[in-house]
């Protein structure tokens, strides 16, 4: 065995999958792998995961939502419960002291506990490394004074990342539709602003207290789509920095460009759906190749109120095929209100869950209106899908900054997020996304260089932050 090693996740799939993702790397690595948890997840873990002889779940009691500012007596008792975990340990004979913890940045609090039995800790992101840059380069060049007319240029990132005005204009973020509120997203969300809400573009970015007193840093993504901000995150911060992702199920990496991926290979869990992914893929199947869009905005962000009978006056009046997911408790056109009626076999309105993966590996898809989740961002990058980007919150706006300035494989829906999107700019950016083959033809590209599995950068990232901390026990 290599060592220990905890790796501690965040409430949510988007923190969640990464992590688990992260653990199985290590497992093959025979590293001992322990994953710390909130207790509201435990259904979440794969069975595969737990009857691995070299893993461990430790379960924390904490709230399903996002962190409140002030006292939390569940955070106060779950770093009892850890600290617990440790204790009980030191009594057992021949255990060896963990290597380190590798921590969620919004499971920073946790750090403090590992600190106390003497493990160093590595801030882990599980969104990608041009969001923190970007974050980070605009807090160093004060663009909360950006003026409507100028270009910033942020020194060490590429020309093409220059902020805007438009970069920094953002609407308050408010539950999808009038639906239920999800937890802040990454780099957006928990401190930082009054009352807790989300931070003003160009101040300190949220993270950097939570990864004070790291000794490494991770981000969940790969040289080839972000090397110059993974550079530059390492200049910046003083310390290794490591993109050890895009951290995706396996099989992902084993599909072809001919066949699309079953999410029943992907994840046990199944959730409530009104079709089957069989019924998704015959409907697929019936277009022709590249033609139908698809349009989701993962589960806790999405348009608002006013803004979904845009889009879906926008789709109804478009000719294009189409996929639209409105997840449980958001808000879009409801069952017999006729806008299934209107738009026919041309559209299929997923209400509940979607099997993203099967919808965005299909060779009939050919464009993805999303929110820019990084999950969703890194999937549908890996399968050649361009993008219309639609940022909500947090680290989507400069998500989809990456995509269109420096990937170069989409468009924005809207240049100013803090008005109302409209149906005209929908309407004109569905069209321009699917009528563009060079851009088609760049996404493919892109795809291409992920044929060849996980990629050989994050796999040489993971051997030399192995190196970093046995060199740092021999110390």
């Amino acid at each position: 065995m290599a060592g220990e090693i905890f790796v501690v996740s965040a409430a949510g799939q988007g923190h969640l999958q990464p992590c688990m993702e992260l653990c199985n790397h290590l497992l093959s690595r025979n590293y001992h792998t322990t994953i710390v948890i909130p207790s509201t997840l435990s259904s979440a873990i794969p069975s595969s995961f737990a009857q691995n002889p070299l893993a461990q779940i430790v379960q924390l009691t904490l709230a399903s939502g996002p962190p409140r500012p002030g006292p939390d007596p569940l955070r106060q008792q779950a770093a009892q419960e850890l600290e617990h975990h440790f204790a009980t340990r030191s009594t057992a004979p021949d255990v060896p002291r963990p290597l380190c913890a590798i921590i969620d940045f919004q499971m920073a609090w946790t750090k403090e506990v590992f600190w106390k039995f003497d493990l160093p800790v590595i801030g882990f992101f599980t969104f990608g490394a041009c969001a923190a840059a970007m974050e980070w380069g605009a807090w160093k060049v004060q663009a909360g004074d950006i003026r409507p007319d100028e270009i910033r240029q942020i020194s060490g990132l590429p020309e093409e990342m220059a902020l805007t005005y438009s970069d920094l204009k953002r609407r308050p973020f408010g539950p999808p539709g009038g639906g239920p509120k999800g937890p802040p997203g990454p780099g957006g969300g928990g401190k930082g602003g009054k009352g807790g809400g989300p931070p003003t573009p160009g101040n300190r970015p949220p993270w950097v207290p939570e990864v004070e007193g790291s000794i490494a840093l991770m981000f969940n993504t790969c040289d080839y789509l972000e090397r110059p901000f993974i550079d530059y995150m390492t200049e910046q911060m003083g310390m290794p920095t490591w993109g050890v992702g895009p951290l995706l199920p396996e099989t992902y990496w084993q599909s072809s460009s001919d066949s699309s991926i079953r999410h029943r290979q992907v994840r046990a869990q199944q959730r409530q759906s009104n079709y089957t992914e069989d019924e998704v893929v015959q409907w697929l199947d019936s277009k022709p190749r590249g033609s139908v869009l698809y349009v989701a905005f993962g589960s806790e962000v999405g348009p608002t109120a006013e803004e979904y009978p845009q889009l879906a006056s926008a789709l109804e009046e478009s000719t294009r095929p189409f996929i639209w997911v409105i997840p449980s408790g958001a808000g879009g056109p409801e069952q017999g209100d006729g806008f299934d009626g209107k738009v026919g076999e041309r559209g299929l309105i997923i209400r509940g869950w979607a099997p993203q993966l099967l919808i965005l590996s299909h060779p009939s898809t050919g464009g993805f209106l999303s929110h820019c989740g990084w999950n969703s961002t890194v999937e549908a990058l890996g399968l050649g899908v361009p993008f219309l980007g639609w940022p909500v919150r947090g680290d989507q706006y400069f998500n989809a900054k990456l995509v269109v300035n420096h990937l170069k494989v989409g468009y924005r829906v809207a240049e100013d997020f803090s008005e109302m999107v409209k149906k005209e700019y929908i309407a004109r950016g569905i069209e321009k996304l699917m009528g563009d083959e060079d851009m088609k033809k760049q996404a493919l590209a892109i795809r291409q260089r992920f044929q060849n599995g996980f990629p050989a950068s994050s796999k040489v990232a993971l051997d030399a932050f192995g190196d970093f901390i046995i060199s740092q026990k021999a110390a």
